[in-house]
């Protein structure tokens, strides 16, 4: 397998970390790529339209994309232990999933929007609005911290979350307000699959 990849990038890190977890890691052979929301990687175009990472290639050729479809494949790969067997059982890591997404993605905008964006055009409201989806969701997983001693595609998903939180916006401090993620999140942080995947000091 292939996969295009960005070393700051969360949505990447959210699929290596599934692969240690699979001991699928060894085989990933890992193809550096520059997206770009303006300048787009044209040799990343070739495998993804949408110019974004991560992009996997298979190895018979099947091109995938986004995070969540190549979790899964992963997951189907492997040992298939990151996701419940039972259907019901996995509302809430899918549901865990889309928080963290969620916060990634508001995240993601405000960096696009303080380092991509010419500083006359952007917009404080924009960036306030996007923080407060964090923070709300902040909120919700402090009140949910007690659940998430598990690990699988919700909760690794929600590590990588908070990790580029740290990373991106330390100025945050988010740990203090909410002491009992900090908790969660110290455990989670120190697993091998987290630590080796940990993005460059920038």
């Amino acid at each position: 397998m292939k996969l295009y990849y960005s070393a700051t990038s969360p949505y990447v890190r959210k699929c290596l970390v599934s692969a240690h977890e699979l001991g699928l890691r060894e085989r990933i052979e890992l193809l550096p790529a520059a997206p770009h929301p303006i300048n787009r990687d044209r040799a990343l175009i070739v495998c993804n339209p949408l110019g974004k990472v991560p992009t996997l290639v298979t190895d018979d050729g099947t091109v995938l994309y986004d995070s969540h479809v190549i979790c899964e494949y992963l997951n189907a790969s492997g040992d298939g232990h990151l996701l419940p067997e039972k259907a019901s059982a996995r509302w809430p890591v899918y549901r865990d999933q889309a928080l963290a997404d969620g916060i990634l993605d508001a995240a993601v905008l405000v960096r696009y929007e303080t380092f991509a964006r010419p500083e006359a055009l952007r917009w404080k409201d924009w960036i306030d609005g996007q923080m407060d989806k964090v923070n709300c969701s902040l909120v919700e997983l402090e009140r949910r911290a007690g659940a998430l001693n598990r690990v699988d595609l919700g909760t690794i998903a929600i590590g990588c979350a908070l990790g580029y939180l740290d990373f991106r916006f330390a100025s945050l401090g988010w740990q203090k307000t909410y002491p009992k993620t900090a908790a969660w999140f110290a455990g989670f942080g120190a697993r091998e699959s987290m630590t080796a995947t940990r993005p460059p000091a920038s």
